[in-house]
């Protein structure tokens, strides 16, 4: 199989991030992506979508949100960009601390690195680059 890439740009709003769901099926579609790839996917990229959206972007419409997906014949790399100030992965809140057990945000960046088998931050944060290992 060779590499097949996708590409999707959206407007910093929440309506725009619930694109993302149809750009995975349209995606599953395409190449026969597995279930738990794709789920996996669905989740992570709706997750650093909604990072970048908010709290890269802060909900500005002037700002977009690029999202890319390489998938090879082990694996699917994904980017998440924004334009944003940028932000240092290391000084994120652990949710399972105590202290944060009840706040609302912070979860996105746990479970991307939960869920991902790699992970890495580019452009001061601005950009994440995340790769799940393909099942079957």
């Amino acid at each position: 199989m060779a590499n097949k890439t996708f590409q999707l740009s959206l407007k910093s709003t929440y309506e725009e991030s619930e694109r993302v769901p149809d750009f995975v099926a349209d995606i599953q579609q395409k190449i026969d992506l597995e279930e738990e790839t794709t789920a996996s996917l669905m989740l992570l990229l709706s997750e650093a979508t909604t990072n970048a959206i908010v709290h890269g972007n802060k909900l500005d419409e002037s700002k977009s949100v690029i999202i890319e997906v390489v998938v090879e014949q082990d694996k699917v790399i994904s980017s998440v960009q924004d334009e944003g100030e940028g932000f240092e992965p290391q000084n994120t809140k652990d949710p399972l601390a105590e202290e944060n057990l009840m706040k609302a945000g912070g979860r996105g960046v746990f479970l991307i690195n939960e869920i991902s088998d790699s992970v890495s931050y580019s452009d001061n944060g601005r950009k994440i680059e995340f790769t799940l290992l393909r099942t079957g």
